[in-house]
């Protein structure tokens, strides 16, 4: 940005030259007729030209890629912020909306701290030089034509109030649009099959409608702007070219000296203008800036302590200690005092109603939350004194929504542990009953699954996820209802998987399914929060 505006004053100096040579060009070679007298002036002005050109090449190009690495960095930051809130945190948010927060709203803070300065401190180069010239050259003329910047200046003001007002508008909106158009998409399938799409598409219609309002207002606020600077411009140049004319007739200045300031004057307006839409575009930036910003407040509902304990070998043994939990505005605690151990290598099956708690308890175990009172432990040291990194690297969550991401089945795999190697991978996958269908698949482990998994059966797609949490190998299991939505045959196919999976890792394994719950060395059934039957585990179990 530096040497982008250093190039800048290059530029400026350039054309100053140039301006100048004109006009003696005007008085030397077009009023006296001396055709010789063209050549050393002709040459320096093509010199300035030309290095003006490079200069204002090497320019642009420095500012522009000053301005993509600040947005790259800046949707970096953002992003990398969002993935360190919580899942409930983030489900509260309309997610359209937040993806335009990460795009549009970041391109546009671009103009507040990349290319807007540039060109501000160009503008006000270009117009202290451009007008010392001028008050130099001729300072009568000069101030007469100065008398039309507050009248700029004033019309920028009352116009930026506006477009802000707007803009904030705009991007509300926009990021409505993005939500609206995501969540229809997303839900496409439902959509048609209950024939509600001119439901959907009247939703998106109206928020198009909304968003297409607000920027032809935009539009006709800022296209009044320029028309009204070029109409001051005008008076401004009709008055130069009167007062200038009477001032040639009394001999008080020549016309290449006219022509000389009518040029500087003409190279004084544009950064001028510039500052005023500068201004404008600013207006707009400042509300894209406030959505990044707000999003960049949200604070982690979990945060990493000074730790205190960062164990090398985790045994995995779980221990709960009068552990209770309110969600925010939930009228009732969604644990209340459970107290409850899970020896290492061993499984407990957490069966209940719907809403009875089971799923909070496993956001608390890979700390998406911290319990309002009470302990969880690993190996007998407080969650909260670990490490997040160190704690998920021990926990593997296989979750009630079966996750396929976009990509490979290897990546899909893979995506389990950072560095896995092939061998692992196979490994993972036979061990999960997927070894044979992913072959089968028309290019095997290098298959490109269709957004979540979408050409894949559930059983299919959940044992993909057991290969994935099997290649992480990590000492304690938390599986989250993991037959929901099978049928029979796949829940009896993928017992197998489930039991490789489970051997020798403690496992707390939360599900509605009886078949499940017999594969638990203990069962624990929590109703209205509270544990309402408990094992008696022996101290040498």
């Amino acid at each position: 940005m530096i040497g982008a505006t250093i190039l800048g004053l290059v530029v400026t100096g350039c054309e100053l030259a140039g301006v100048w040579l004109f006009g003696r060009i005007t008085d030397d070679v077009l009023t006296t007729g001396i055709l010789s007298a063209l050549i050393l002036p002709a040459a320096f002005w093509l010199g300035a030209a030309v290095l003006g050109g490079a200069a204002q090449f090497a320019a642009t190009w420095l500012s522009a890629s000053a301005a993509e690495r600040f947005v790259a960095r800046l949707r970096d930051h953002a992003f990398g912020h969002v993935v360190t809130l919580s899942p409930g945190t983030v489900d509260r948010m309309e997610h359209g909306d937040l993806v335009a927060r990460l795009t549009d709203d970041v391109e546009e803070v671009e103009e507040i701290v990349g290319s807007g300065p540039v060109r501000a401190v160009s503008s006000v180069l270009g117009i202290v030089v451009f007008g010392a010239a001028a008050l130099i050259l001729r300072w009568e003329l000069a101030l007469l034509t100065f008398a039309a910047a507050p009248m700029l200046w004033f019309a920028a003001r009352r116009f930026s109030r506006r477009i802000s007002a707007v803009a904030d508008e705009e991007r509300r909106v926009n990021g409505r649009v993005t939500a609206v158009v995501e969540e229809s998409v997303s839900a496409v399938a439902l959509v048609q099959a209950y024939n509600r799409a001119d439901l959907v598409t009247g939703r998106v219609a109206a928020a198009g409608a909304r968003w297409a309002r607000i920027r032809v207002a935009q539009a006709r606020l800022s296209g009044a702007y320029g028309p009204l600077v070029s109409v001051v411009e005008t008076l401004c140049v009709l008055t130069i070219v009167g007062v200038g004319a009477w001032e040639i007739g009394t001999g008080r200045l020549t016309l290449g000296g006219l022509l000389t300031f009518a040029g500087f004057v003409s190279y004084l307006y544009p950064p001028v203008q510039s500052l005023g839409h500068l201004a404008l575009g600013l207006a707009a930036a400042r509300a894209a800036g406030e959505r990044v910003a707000e999003l960049l407040d949200t604070a982690p509902s979990v945060t990493d302590r000074p730790a205190r304990a960062h164990p090398a070998v985790v045994r995995g043994d779980l221990e709960l200690r009068g552990v209770g939990y309110r969600y925010p505005d939930a009228v009732r605690p969604a644990l209340r005092s459970v107290t409850l151990r899970v020896p290492a290598g061993r499984t407990v099956a957490v069966v209940g109603a719907s809403g009875a708690g089971k799923s909070t308890l496993t956001k608390l175990l890979l700390r998406y939350a911290d319990p309002a009172s009470g302990q969880l432990l690993l190996d007998g040291v407080d969650l909260r004194d670990l490490p997040l990194e160190a704690l998920r690297a021990n926990v593997t969550l296989l979750p009630q929504e079966t996750t396929i991401l976009h990509g490979t089945v290897r990546e899909n795999i893979a995506f389990g542990r950072a560095g896995a190697t092939d061998a692992e991978i196979v490994a993972a996958a036979t061990a999960a009953d997927a070894d044979v269908f992913v072959r089968s698949l028309p290019d095997g482990y290098d298959t490109v699954l269709g957004d979540r998994g979408r050409f894949l059966s559930g059983g299919q797609r959940q044992r993909i996820a057991i290969a994935r949490a099997l290649v992480r190998d990590a000492p304690v299991l938390v599986l989250d209802e993991p037959t929901t939505g099978l049928d029979g045959e796949a829940v009896r196919r993928l017992l197998g998987p489930l039991r490789r999976l489970m051997a020798g890792r403690t496992t707390v394994l939360i599900t509605h399914d009886l078949r499940l719950a017999t594969e638990a060395d203990h069962v624990v059934e929590l109703a209205d929060g509270k544990i309402c039957s408990r094992p008696i585990v022996p101290e040498s179990a």
